[in-house]
C-alpha cells in the first residue's frame, strides 16, 4: 500500500496532463477557496513521532496540517471499538469502527446506531480473512441497513506479519455482486494492484476508490520522477479506466505522510475541472457527511 518499490510502471495512460511536473512540495501553493476532505486518517493519537514518517502523531500537528492544507473534514479509520474518540474542533468528523479478525456485530451496530460512527473499515491483510469471509457477511447486511459505506484496507501493508494475499482488491469483486446495496470504498487503489482496483470500482456501481497512502513518509526526499511513476501516472490511469468522476475521493493515510505534500502531488493526477468531486464532493455523497 505505501512504500516505494518495484511497482510496475503503467504502460497505458488516459491522459497525462502537460503541466509542468516541478513537485517542490514545500513550495506549491494549495488553493483554500474549495473545502478539502481527506477521506483517509488515523487518529489514534501516540503522543510520538510515526516510525515511519517521523511526523508527530499528536492532535495539535494534526490540527495544524488540516489549516495547511485547507483540509475542512475527515473520515478517520479507528484501530477498534475500543478507541475513544477525539473532539477535533473546527473539522467536521466521520469515524469509521475498525474491524479486524474478531466481528463484535453488536458493538458496530450499537455504535452506529448512536452516531459515534458512520462508517466501517475493515482491514484486509492485516486480518487473515478474505473479505467474502462469512464472518464479515453480517457487517455488509448491517452497512445496507443503516446505509454506511464499508472501507476495506486493500494492497500493501505497512507490516511485515500481515498476508496481502488476502488485501488483493480483486476478491472486492466478489462482496460487491452479492451486496449490490451495500456502499464499499477500495481504500488505496489496491497499491500495487492498481488495475485490479480500478476494474472492480468500473463494473460495480456500489465500489468506490480512495487514494491515499500511495507513497509514504518524507516526500520531499524523493525526485520528481519518483511521484510522476508510482503516484500521477497510476492515479490518472485509474481515473481514466473508470471514468466516472464521482468514484474516487481523496486520502492521505495520515500521520504516514504530510497531508499538504501529498495533496500537492496526487491532486495533478486529476483533471481540473473534477478536482472538487474527488477532493470534496465524492467523501461528502460516499459518506454521508452533514458539513457545518
Amino acid at each position: 500500500m505505501k512504500r516505494i518499490r518495484n511497482i510496475p510502471k503503467s504502460t497505458a495512460l488516459i491522459f497525462i496532463f502537460s503541466v509542468a511536473l516541478s513537485l517542490n512540495t514545500a513550495s506549491m501553493a494549495v488553493a483554500k477557496s474549495e473545502p478539502i476532505i481527506d477521506a483517509h486518517v488515523h487518529l489514534d493519537f501516540e503522543q510520538k513521532q510515526d516510525q515511519i514518517s517521523g511526523i508527530p502523531y499528536t492532535k495539535a500537528e494534526f490540527m495544524k496540517e488540516t489549516a495547511e492544507a485547507g483540509v475542512t473534514g475527515f473520515v478517520a479509520h479507528t484501530s477498534s471499538d475500543e478507541m475513544p474518540i477525539p473532539d477535533m474542533d473546527g473539522l467536521t468528523p466521520t469515524f469509521c469502527v475498525g474491524v479486524h479478525e474478531e466481528v463484535k456485530l453488536s458493538v458496530v451496530e450499537a455504535g452506529l446506531k448512536s452516531g459515534k460512527y458512520k462508517c466501517i473499515k475493515i482491514y484486509l491483510g492485516y486480518a487473515y480473512k478474505y473479505p467474502y469471509d462469512e464472518s464479515y457477511k453480517p457487517l455488509y447486511k448491517l452497512a445496507e441497513q443503516m446505509n454506511v459505506p464499508v472501507v476495506f484496507h486493500t494492497g500493501d501493508t505497512s507490516t511485515k506479519d500481515a498476508k496481502v494475499k488476502y488485501s488483493h482488491p480483486l476478491a472486492i469483486d466478489e462482496v460487491a455482486v452479492d451486496f449490490p446495496r451495500t456502499t464499499f470504498v477500495i481504500a488505496h487503489v489496491g497499491n500495487p494492484w492498481f488495475r485490479s482496483a480500478a476494474e472492480v470500482a468500473y463494473k460495480n456501481d456500489n465500489v468506490y476508490v480512495d487514494a491515499s497512502g500511495i507513497m509514504i513518509g518524507d516526500l520531499t526526499k524523493y525526485k520528481n520522477e519518483d511521484f510522476k511513476k508510482y503516484i500521477i501516472e497510476p492515479v490518472s490511469w485509474v481515473f481514466g479506466y473508470i471514468d466516472n468522476s464521482k468514484k474516487m475521493m481523496f486520502g492521505t493515510d495520515w500521520p504516514l505522510v504530510n497531508i499538504k505534500q501529498y495533496l500537492n502531488i496526487v491532486q495533478r493526477a486529476i483533471p481540473p475541472a473534477d478536482r472538487r468531486a474527488f477532493l470534496h464532493d465524492n467523501a461528502v455523497r460516499v459518506f454521508h457527511i452533514q458539513e457545518k
